[in-house]
């Protein structure tokens, strides 16, 4: 079981972060790896940003940084965290069988390329969050609340000058104004998936920043901004560096889509069952209504059979006629008792009792007046 609460790395996170496709990095040293940059090298809107519009370092991350995945797939990839496969709940499962797990982050940049890269980053918050807070709104909040508020800036840390001047110094972005987001929440985690082609002017940049992957240093950090002075200061969720990425070293990841296996087993089942009535051609008929009906044309039931058939019919509807009355006297004793029950929980009242037994003496006459009318006729 891991120690949460100890000031050594537990050992599933020092597991996760170094089991992604590339290696975790110093950030002054990285080279087709990734790294956790100083918070301090971001400016976000300080305790008097209102008044002064002044912003300052950003200082610790309210996350721990988990790990980061350089993946591609078939199709886009997205909701990776709902697959319980997935090698962070994997590790996270294995290491707290009886509950427990930390809540993960995952921040998803869906890479617009013809091999469906993604760059994932992972980040762990080792104790909850306050109610009330940005971060405790931001979860239990609804994707309109999300839109507004996740931000994301990003340092160009090193790169050819064309990259640099077109994503500027540094890039601050509303991502969910500028940006299509999916979110996916379970228990204990959150995926937000960035598709970053969804944008025109953010599609033409990355195009043009990814023929220079192999040179690139970026630094990104996520936040929710703050848009009340009593949410100032703004406080960085997680940041991460990717650095000189080689697109030969993402792990390609295969989507299994259920619905295509489930169709496949049921084209299976359809094809075994056509090889079976070729195979064996009586098989299918004895198993529907019609086949006793084929049997009878072929000859295959005899006339002892056929009348046995008959004579358990017979007997048949005689159980079904008794089991019938049974019923019949069952409905009319149940009737009568809860009539019974009725009177005596005084759910009937007395005017009610009294028009009961005057339609029945009544309905009584007019039977003896029927029975001499049919005696003298």
């Amino acid at each position: 079981m891991a120690n949460l609460d100890g000031n050594d790395e537990p050992a599933w996170l020092e597991r996760v972060r170094s089991e992604g496709a590339v290696p975790l990095c110093d950030p002054d040293n990285c080279s087709n790896g990734w790294a956790s940059p100083l918070g301090d090298s971001f400016k976000v809107r300080g305790p008097d940003y209102f008044t002064t519009r002044v912003k300052v370092p950003a200082g610790e991350y309210l996350l721990k940084p988990l790990g980061f995945d350089w993946v591609k797939g078939p199709t886009k990839l997205s909701e990776l965290l709902n697959n319980p496969n997935h090698r962070v709940r994997k590790v996270l499962q294995e290491e707290f069988p009886a509950g427990g797990e930390p809540f993960v982050w995952a921040f998803n940049l869906q890479v617009p390329s013809k091999e469906n890269f993604s760059a994932i980053a992972y980040f762990v918050s080792m104790s909850s969050f306050p109610e009330g807070s940005l971060v405790d709104q931001f979860l239990k909040g609804d994707n309109n609340f999300r839109i507004s508020r996740l931000k994301m800036i990003a340092n160009i840390v090193k790169g050819p000058w064309i990259v640099k001047k077109a994503v500027g110094e540094q890039a601050i972005c509303i991502i969910g104004r500028a940006l299509s987001c999916k979110y996916s929440q379970g228990d204990n985690f959150i995926e937000v998936d960035i598709d970053i082609a969804s944008s025109m002017v953010a599609n033409a940049i990355v195009h043009l920043a990814f023929g220079y992957i192999t040179t690139l240093t970026v630094d990104l950090a996520f936040l929710i901004e703050s848009q009340t002075e009593s949410e100032l200061p703004e406080r960085i969720l997680g940041a991460f560096r990717f650095s000189e990425l080689n697109p030969a070293s993402a792990r390609p990841i295969e989507m299994l889509s259920y619905g295509s296996l489930g169709m496949q087993s049921s084209l299976s089942m359809r094809l075994w069952k056509s090889i079976g009535s070729f195979i064996l051609p009586g098989t299918q008929e004895n198993s529907s209504g019609s086949g006793s009906g084929s049997l009878h044309t072929n000859g295959i039931i005899d006339d002892q059979t056929k009348e046995d058939k008959e004579s358990s019919s017979d007997s048949g509807s005689s159980h079904v006629n008794e089991k019938s009355k049974e019923e019949t006297s069952k409905c009319t004793q149940e009737n009568s008792s809860d009539s019974g029950s009725l009177h005596a929980k005084g759910i009937i009242d007395d005017e009610t009792k009294e028009d009961t037994e005057s339609s029945s003496d009544s309905g009584s006459s007019r039977v003896n007046e029927k029975s001499k009318a049919d005696t003298i006729k």
